[in-house]
């Protein structure tokens, strides 16, 4: 017997879209949540399972339900469950192999789109970099907003390549892919804008367990969190032209140290783009 043909849990044959709902609830899973589990299942429309509440579902439907509850339940994140990610209005595949994009990432998109526009002049196309692209969100933006860029995706894993690759053919959206780590990954080549959101949290931080089910090495770096800023800054100058941008996603106390650096490093018209929380968030500058 397949796993799909597997029969559900003792109770669950007979359970209708209400009853889901209600064992959702019993298990703290958010009703939000538990819905669109339940409406992904059953390749339904939440509005659907309003009107239908009394449709039982089958076997292998109310199985797979029961185990994402549970899943859920265990903090496993919705999008890994759902395996895909709402990002700058693009639907992008997800998994644990990739960070969820995030809203704040989002700042880092309007800010390039920004800088871009105010180059928009130039004779020759404007090339753009993504460093450590992870499911390729930024890259695929940026390309879908300034369809004129070229743009380039870099991750120094593959799987996360791997799965850049296939959003870009499922959008139609054509990205360079380059496989390294941070610049390594296009060295010899120059951009006239490059955005990061590295890893930037510190070993042993608390909130840490709450993003267990993420790829820990894209989220911890030494030196505090700032081993990855470091580096994406001290090499920017080579990898940058003449009046290119480097962006970068960092944590909310992080903003200081990473305008000194910066300043460091050579760049200047340095600011700092705060998130809806007023935290600091994102931290850019013009190499000149």
């Amino acid at each position: 017997m397949s796993a799909d043909e597997a029969p559900a849990p003792v109770g669950w044959a007979e359970m209708t879209v209400a009853q889901a709902l209600t064992a959702a609830r019993e298990v703290a899973v958010e009703r939000l949540d538990a819905q669109l589990m339940l409406a992904h299942l059953l390749q339904r429309s939440r509005s659907w399972l309003m009107a239908h509440d009394d449709v039982a579902l089958d076997a292998p439907c109310a199985r797979r339900y029961v185990e994402w509850l549970a899943r859920r339940a265990a903090g496993e994140p919705l999008a890994y469950l759902l395996e895909h990610a709402e990002f700058c209005g693009l639907t992008l595949q997800v998994g644990p192999q990739v960070l969820i994009p995030r809203p704040e990432t989002e700042l880092l998109v309007e800010w390039g789109l920004e800088v871009l526009a105010a180059q928009r002049a130039a004779s020759t196309p404007l090339r753009v970099v993504d460093l450590g692209c992870g499911s390729g969100a930024m890259a695929l933006a940026i390309q879908h907003r300034f369809p004129t860029a070229l743009v380039t995706a870099a991750d120094a894993s593959a799987p996360a390549l791997d799965l850049a690759r296939r959003n870009a053919d499922a959008l139609a959206l054509p990205i360079t892919l380059a496989h390294g780590d941070w610049w390594s990954a296009v060295a010899g080549q120059r951009f006239h804008l490059a955005l990061a959101n590295p890893p930037y949290v510190a070993p042993g931080d608390p909130h840490l367990d709450a993003l267990r089910h993420e790829p820990y090495t894209a989220l911890v770096a030494s030196e505090n969190g700032m081993a990855d800023l470091h580096r994406l800054i001290d090499a920017a100058p080579a990898g940058l032209h003449a009046g290119g941008w480097l962006l970068l996603e960092h944590g909310h106390d992080q903003g200081q140290p990473v305008r000194d650096r910066l300043r460091q490093a050579g760049f200047h018209q340095i600011a700092t783009r705060s998130d809806l929380a007023g935290l600091e968030r994102c931290t850019g500058g013009r190499l000149d």
